[in-house]
């Protein structure tokens, strides 16, 4: 009993977040865009819709640096899809991880049956952005809302600061922070973020990016009543009930070009 107390403890101590980070200014007029970015400095999810011939979903999004138990019960709660973590291109490669496709088509010789099980392509997109899924160390099961929030928040600090490490000691630390498997799921952008593949991973990725925020975020699907996703009018709806930004992707799209040109 005294042990599992203690282990509650430990992982209720998550901390509180700093203040807000400071943002970037966007290419041309983009108010919807600079109000979820200001949303996302200050711990508020945001609706993300990726595009009506792609995915045709929206992701409630929210900043990794500001997340809390209570938000990751609103992304559960609100969304209903699967809660996921964003890790940037230079991050990822600093710690040499590989995507999950690439892990199961290694251990074809030993495991035979997982290559074959890897599809060639998907009906919304050419590949999977799916990386390896980790837990925090302090976490107990990694499930629980306290549990996620801190290996979400763990990695948007870790991402923040990793660049500035050499890769031996960037490798050396996560290891030391992190296991796997875990309870949240990585997702990987794109080396060339929208120009290679415009997925909410991307999306969201370039909006932090041009924000001047940490881009790691967490993202959730939302669905409806029916279990199908939920419809851009009803999340418009429900944005507008909440005060939440909602943004489509063409609109970070639009920026980017611009801001990355």
């Amino acid at each position: 009993m005294a042990l599992s107390q203690a282990r509650v403890k430990r992982v209720a101590a998550v901390p509180v977040p700093r203040e807000p980070l400071r943002n970037a200014p966007f290419p041309g007029e983009h108010p919807v865009l600079e109000a979820a970015v200001s949303a996302l400095s200050q711990g508020e999810p945001i609706l993300v819709f990726d595009s009506p011939t792609r995915e045709g979903e929206t992701d409630l999004v929210a900043l990794s640096e500001r997340m809390t138990p209570e938000l990751v019960r609103t992304l559960r709660q609100q969304g209903g899809g699967l809660l996921c973590a964003t890790l940037p291109e230079p991050i990822r490669a600093l710690l040499e991880l590989p995507y999950l496709a690439d892990v199961l088509q290694e251990t074809g010789t030993r495991h035979p049956l997982l290559p074959r099980m890897i599809p060639s392509t998907f009906r919304y997109d050419r590949r999977s952005a799916f990386g390896i899924p980790i837990n925090h160390r302090d976490t107990f099961t990694g499930i629980p809302d306290r549990d996620r929030a801190l290996t979400i928040l763990r990695l948007g600090e870790f991402v923040r600061w990793a660049v500035e490490l050499p890769a031996a000691r960037a490798q050396e630390r996560f290891a030391r922070e992190f296991v796997t498997p875990g309870h949240v799921p990585l997702l990987y952008a794109a080396p060339d973020l929208l120009r290679e593949r415009r997925g909410h991973t991307e999306l969201t990725t370039a909006l932090a990016e041009m924000g001047g925020l940490t881009p790691s975020l967490a993202l959730c699907e939302m669905l409806s009543d029916d279990g199908g996703p939920l419809s851009p009018a009803a999340a418009r709806k429900l944005a507008a009930r909440r005060g939440w930004t909602f943004v489509e992707g063409r609109e970070i799209l639009e920026a980017w070009s611009q801001w990355s040109a």
